[in-house]
């Protein structure tokens, strides 16, 4: 596997290496995507072909570490961890999000409060640098290419090729003991977000806020032990009950949990507790891709938002299929899905702001380890402190179907997160202009030092990879009558479908290994306080 896997990175340098000769640009294909940008390719651009680079090369169970190449998604690599009783200390909350997608890129998740970002559970990476060289770069401050590892974190494949994670591992447990903490407010739920955070024994702390009155809190705690009584809950099969949903019922009947704050190990009421397999724990939001898919039944309205349809729909109604879904039909046009890190001061501002302006519910919380800068990542910017906790909200729903309105509220949304004080994730519709880019996330001069230092000018820059093109007018990356046809219900939606159905990717799902195979009886029994 490893001579195969330099093999493959040899051919890739040497491609690499001729642009850079010729002074000629180019884009990585990975095969897939995660982000919700509109494609930018042209046809006859030069690529750079990676695809093949999607195997776990080694699980040492010794060193807690596993060598993984970059397109990997999360569930082949939980697969290949399990078996040996390890798992990543971050996983993506989507099964077909890619190991190099979440270095290149941000990805924090539940287990992030205690973590920090995925990149920052890794060892080191191997890298192609624009000018073919191969190199590995560790994080540590005695290691030459330090500065190469913190600059490319984030930095949207932009200074060069990853090839090879080193990722750091940590001791599996068969369940998720999951807590469901009621709120019934705003405020509340930010205060109980952190004080979960702060609770000894939480591998995974999130929230969902289903309105300002009603929220949830969700903790969990890896565990072998499943007490007498009580049976697992799965969310993976096509008669499971989407996530969210089964929180939200889960939760609705409770009281507001009563909150005594003297020390950190708080006493809480107005709580459920059930019992998950830790796989399913990991990708309890594929189904629905949190609450996202929701959004297929509003477009095909004839279609009811029942329990029997979203079985029978349920190949259709996981990640991978919808992401084809949405970039196929040019939805994402007309839809934010925006991920916003908020200082905690702020947050309950923030969601003021949403709930007037956008109206959207559900929200997502997911508390955050932000890094020392500089970096592309969220992080805290008051008084230059860039390290420290803040809060992610994740604002997803439809926006404006008129072009220019929609990209209006998308600028105000960008303006009202950098007068709290915070920063958005770059994998979305971004439309700063490039002096205010620059402004908001800073280190231009770091970042420009990089890039001649490791020959990188003639790569795209950051700014360059996450502007959309040509503000309202290039949203779904085609003009023209193509675009008004798809533009025209329902065939847009159809087209995704078909999209969908020719990649094939419903068979992932259907014939994942992490399923739990365990007890029948999925309906969990959950205990209330």
């Amino acid at each position: 596997m490893m001579e195969r896997h330099q093999q493959a990175v040899r051919l890739i340098a040497a491609t690499v290496r001729s642009y850079f000769e010729r002074s000629e640009p180019y884009r990585i294909f990975h095969g897939s995507t995660n982000s919700t940008r509109p494609p930018q390719l042209k046809s006859g651009q030069r690529l750079v072909d990676i695809s093949a680079l999607s195997n776990v090369l080694e699980v040492d169970v010794g060193k807690l570490t596993a060598l993984v190449e970059p397109n990997v998604p999360m569930d082949r690599l939980v697969e290949s961890t399990l078996r040996h009783g390890l798992v990543p200390p971050v996983v993506m909350e989507f099964p077909g999000i890619t190991a190099g997608g979440g270095f290149a890129g941000t990805a924090g998740e539940s287990s992030s409060f205690r973590h920090g970002y995925f990149d920052e559970t890794l060892e080191g990476v191997e890298m192609v640098l624009p000018n073919g060289e191969i190199v590995f770069a560790r994080p540590g401050p005695d290691d030459q290419h330090a500065d190469l590892f913190h600059g490319a974190a984030g930095a949207v494949g932009t200074l060069g090729v990853t090839t090879l994670l080193e990722l750091r591992l940590v001791k599996a447990k068969r369940f998720v003991r999951t807590t469901y903490r009621r709120t019934s407010s705003v405020a509340e739920a930010v205060r109980a977000v952190r004080q979960e955070c702060a609770r000894e024994g939480n591998d995974y702390v999130d929230g969902i806020l289903f309105s300002k009155d009603h929220g949830v809190i969700i903790s969990g705690h890896m565990t072998d032990e499943l007490p007498p009584g009580h049976k697992v809950q799965t969310f993976s099969r096509a008669w499971d009950p989407w996530f969210y949903m089964h929180a939200q019922d889960l939760t609705a009947p409770l009281p507001s949990s009563s909150v005594q704050a003297s020390n950190a190990a708080t006493e809480t009421t107005g709580t459920v507790t059930e019992y998950i397999p830790l796989a399913e724990y990991l990708f309890r939001y594929d189904r629905g891709g949190f609450w996202v898919g929701k959004a297929a039944f509003n477009y095909f309205r004839p279609v009811p938002f029942t329990r029997f349809f979203r079985w029978f729909l349920d190949d259709f109604l996981h990640t991978r299929m919808l992401y084809r879904a949405l970039h196929g039909s040019g939805e994402s046009a007309r839809f934010i899905v925006q991920d916003l890190g908020i200082p905690y001061e702020q947050a309950e501002a923030f969601v003021d702001y949403t709930a007037a302006e956008l109206g959207i519910w559900p929200l997502w919380l997911c508390p955050l380890k932000t890094p020392a800068g500089p970096t592309f990542h969220p992080h805290l910017r008051q008084n230059n402190a860039q390290s420290g906790e803040m809060l992610n909200i994740g604002v997803w729903g439809w926006g404006p179907k008129d072009k220019q309105e929609f990209v209006r509220v998308n600028r105000a949304l960008e303006h009202k997160v950098d007068a709290l004080g915070g920063l958005k994730w770059l994998y979305a519709h971004t439309y700063y202009d490039e002096d205010e880019f620059w402004r908001t996330y800073g280190n231009r001069g770091w970042y420009e030092a990089l890039r001649a230092k490791y020959n990188a000018a003639s790569l795209p820059s950051v700014y360059e990879k996450v502007k959309v093109r040509d503000g309202a007018a290039a949203q779904d990356g085609a003009q023209g009558w193509k675009a008004w046809v798809k533009a025209t219900w329902p065939v847009g939606g159809l087209y995704g479908i078909w999209k969908g159905i020719r990649s094939g990717d419903y068979f992932l799902h259907r014939r994942a290994e992490w399923r739990w195979k365990g007890d029948d009886g999925v309906e969990g029994k959950a205990k209330t306080s």
